[in-house]
């Protein structure tokens, strides 16, 4: 017979951590996670913007990764957080958002896809790390949402999130107006993320932005590249000999080999 568990959350695991933290095992910590993402409402649209590095902990993984995820045609998706978790999220949705519009026949709704997005997150209570900022336009108007790991979400005109959302909501609080024009917004959406990156040690590299209109979306990747590598003022070259070794020694990886003729077969007819 099985055991009948009722409905509500389960907290069994709960004596098992504190048999284990009894036991001197420490329980896991949080893993710290860096981006900076933004939007921007303007007049005719939206504009998103994402800085391109990705890090596992104190390791540079990716200089130029790419953190704005397509959702629909004219519905776009900043992730921050675990870059699987984001991945693998906004691909479900996009791939949710297709079957709802065949299934109703119209265009698919910014405000459709925010739903989804947070009814998954707070099935899983935040253990999936995906901190997003949606943008997109539909035939009801353009829309901005955060949608944190929680499954919390708001709707604003102007959005950050990640490690570096304080540095960039610094710019964006001090220089958003409404009725923005399209260079205006990506001039200060691109200026959010650039101090995003030389704020935070999280974020870095280049900014991408994605202009999303009624009229269609313009993906500009590598939109600003302010790390590129120069050439270095002097050459770090050493001549031969600079680091002498006292010995050398030579080994073999075959210690001893034998070779066994496989026994004497008819060959196959090939005629």
């Amino acid at each position: 017979m099985g055991v009948f568990n009722g409905a509500g959350f389960d907290f069994t695991n709960e004596i098992r951590n504190d048999f284990l933290s009894g036991k001197g095992l420490p329980l896991p910590n949080a893993t710290s996670t860096g981006t900076t993402i933004v939007g921007a409402v303007f007049e005719g649209g939206v504009i998103l913007g994402a800085d391109t590095r990705a890090t596992e902990g104190p390791i540079v993984a990716d200089k130029n990764c790419e953190k704005i995820h397509y959702i629909t045609d004219s519905i776009r998706c900043c992730g921050a957080g675990t870059a699987a978790d984001t991945e693998f999220t906004t691909a479900l949705i996009s791939s949710n958002m297709e079957l709802h519009a065949l299934t109703t026949g119209r265009k698919p709704r910014v405000v459709t896809a925010m739903t989804f997005l947070k009814q998954m997150l707070f099935r899983y209570q935040g253990h999936v790390g995906a901190a997003l900022v949606l943008g997109g336009c539909d035939p009801t108007g353009n829309h901005l949402f955060t949608v944190a790991p929680h499954g919390s979400t708001d709707k604003l005109p102007y959005v950050s999130m990640g490690s570096g959302s304080l540095a960039a909501m610094a710019v964006l609080e001090s220089s958003w107006q409404p009725k923005m024009t399209r260079d205006q917004a990506l001039e200060l959406v691109a200026n959010a993320i650039s101090a995003g990156i030389f704020n935070d040690l999280g974020s870095g590299s280049n900014v991408d932005a994605c202009v999303i209109t009624p009229t269609g979306t313009e993906m500009l990747r590598n939109f600003q590249t302010p790390n590129e590598r120069v050439q270095k003022e002097k050459n770090y070259l050493f001549r031969r000999g600079t680091t002498a070794f006292k010995s050398e020694n030579i080994r073999s990886l075959i210690v001893d080999e034998t070779i066994i003729p496989l026994s004497q077969t008819e060959a196959m007819d090939t005629t």
